[in-house]
């Protein structure tokens, strides 16, 4: 890490209030647990519960479904509850979730495990990025998302390969262990939210006047910017993260014909360069307009694409196996980019009174893209249309760029990451004959961008 890197985190440290700096302690714990199931939910399924791939397809779809359902139900929640209280039923519903699943040998079992699981995801974004921003300043917000994304990429990372080491289809006390193991990973961010952050993250009083009707989410929807913030989470689940957990491996295995060995250095490729770049990105994009950070992710997602579908032109070589670790990890550059922007353009935009409904609709809307995803994947796939599958995400790009230009239109500045401090004023140029204001050095402001 270099000089200004170090300066520039020791000054976030300092700049960030006790609670943030509880909150942030305990995301590698949290995610280590997740590192551990994350990349076996099929095996577990399929090879040690027995159940057949058609049933674990549904199974896993569950996760996404109950997430979205949960999600649109967490808006009101957060705003009439406070975000911490939720999060804590988030964390219950999780602990529950894992403790089912390692004891789900029957199909009911396994539908009411990915049913808790799935509906603590979809209640965690909202209540965790609305906690974040009752307790962190707007100006440091963006670093926060990108220090937490690290740490969690860290933590899974880890979680990864210890599961890897441990689990054993051959024994199935091994995967128990890494279930219940995730379980007990949320006891420790429990503990921190019902004991030291017990004041924080509250109900904020509504600014609407008595007897006036509350805002719902279609109300949310007609105030400035919203319908493409809505939009936009659902294009980045489709032609992004959707695609990156079900697209890509099954085009990997499909037609590039890549092992599952190579899929899994894929993976930890992913995982490294998040750990490794996230910090440099966050200093090179902090004061930048946010949505040119997007679009910009736009394009480095585009060109991991591209890689995937040059790894179908050489299928079952090694040469196909690194173009895939390579789609990869300049996906993982997009992640980075995308990470500390968006959440922290949501919440930036959202007034504190409806922070909930806010994350809470966006958060159902990448829910949705990530349920079309996969199945718009499989239809290119199973049909052995790789070019068709790979054309679909560079167009949903396209169609994301011009998307975030017209949000530019639609947010202010501040929104936009561009604070007046980091507004230079423009510089006076003098008139001859014309004196020179003794005050105007004090008095000058700058006009926004």
């Amino acid at each position: 890490m270099s000089e200004q890197q170090r300066s520039a985190m020791a000054s976030f440290w300092h700049d960030l209030p006790r609670e943030g700096k509880l909150l942030i302690s305990v995301v590698v714990f949290e995610f280590i647990g997740t590192g551990l199931v994350l990349p076996f939910w099929v095996v577990y399924l399929h090879e040690v519960r027995g159940f057949g791939l058609d049933t674990v397809g549904v199974l896993l779809a569950v996760l996404p479904l109950a997430g979205m359902i949960s999600s649109l139900a967490a808006g009101p929640a957060i705003d009439r509850l406070g975000p911490r209280a939720i999060q804590v039923l988030t964390l219950v519903l999780a602990i529950s979730g894992q403790c089912v699943m390692a004891f789900a040998a029957t199909l009911p079992l396994a539908v009411l495990g990915m049913t808790l699981t799935g509906a603590s995801f979809g209640l965690g974004w909202p209540s965790w990025q609305s906690l974040v921003a009752s307790v962190v300043p707007s100006a440091i917000r963006q670093r926060y998302f990108g220090l937490n994304f690290t740490l969690l990429n860290l933590g899974i990372g880890i979680g990864g390969v210890v599961g890897g080491i441990v689990v054993d289809v051959e024994r199935t006390w091994t995967f128990q262990l890494m279930y219940l193991g995730d379980a007990l990973s949320y006891a420790l961010p429990l503990v921190v939210l019902l004991v030291p952050l017990r004041h924080v993250g509250g109900p904020v009083p509504s600014t609407h006047e008595e007897g006036t009707p509350s805002v719902g989410y279609l109300g949310v929807l007609r105030r400035p910017a919203m319908p493409l913030m809505v939009a936009l989470s659902f294009v980045l689940a489709f032609v992004g993260y959707g695609q990156l957990n079900s697209g890509m491996p099954a085009f990997a295995r499909s037609i590039s014909e890549v092992s599952t060995r190579g899929l899994g250095w894929a993976f930890a490729a992913n995982t490294v360069v998040i750990v490794l770049i996230q910090l440099v990105v966050l200093q090179r994009i902090e004061g930048r307009r946010r949505t040119r950070v997007v679009m910009v992710m736009a394009v480095v997602w585009g060109v991991a694409w591209l890689l995937l579908g040059l790894s179908g032109l050489v299928p079952g070589t090694a040469g196909a196996t690194l173009l895939v670790a390579a789609c990869a990890s300049v996906f993982a550059l997009g992640e980075t980019l995308f990470q500390p922007t968006m959440p922290a353009m949501t919440n930036d935009l959202a007034p504190d009174d409806l922070r909930g409904r806010y994350n809470a609709i966006t958060a159902g809307s990448f829910q949705l893209g990530s349920i079309v995803a996969p199945v718009v994947a499989g239809l290119f796939i199973d049909r052995n249309l790789g070019a068709g599958f790979i054309a679909t995400l560079l167009l949903g790009l396209v169609v994301l760029v011009l998307m975030v230009r017209r949000l530019e239109s639609q947010i202010t500045p501040e929104v936009n990451g561009i604070r007046s401090a980091d507004v230079e004023p423009a510089p006076k140029v003098p008139v001859p004959g014309v004196p020179e204001p003794a005050s105007s050095a004090a008095t000058a402001t700058a006009s926004p961008h």
